[in-house]
């Protein structure tokens, strides 16, 4: 019996940008990413604003994101527009949280299983721990 004669199968080729030097493919050589700053004295040379103002907006998303996993698996009511007040069961929430993933989902004229909310619908949302 003969065997099948193995095809070679192409394998992607992943391409790095090109490193800080120009010549190189992705990383310094040394390993570093960014320059160390030095220490004065006690305390550290105060950084740049811009790098306060987003230090202080990673700290708030990652308490967003925080909330959004504590709040799986418990009730929540939400508000939305035109007064309307729903509960559901909170499920999950999409990559960019543009959609909450709900079931039991209570509303004035019924129940539903499931069911997606759009953030652009809702105006507050609380749960309780």
């Amino acid at each position: 019996m003969q065997s099948l004669p193995i095809i070679p199968v192409p394998v992607p080729v992943l391409r790095l940008p090109r490193g800080p030097d120009g010549f190189s493919r992705g990383f310094a050589p040394d390993g570093r990413r960014t320059i160390l700053r030095p220490e004065v004295g006690e305390g550290r040379i105060q950084d740049p604003p811009e790098s306060q103002e987003q230090r202080a907006r990673a700290a708030l998303r990652e308490r967003y994101l925080r909330s959004l996993l504590a709040m799986v698996g418990h009730p929540v009511s939400f508000t939305l527009h035109e007064g309307v007040h729903v509960t559901a069961q909170f499920g999950a929430t999409d990559l960019d949280v543009a959609n909450f993933y709900v079931s039991q989902l209570q509303t004035p004229i019924g129940v539903q299983a499931e069911a997606l909310l759009r953030c652009s619908d809702i105006i507050s949302y609380s749960f309780k721990l």
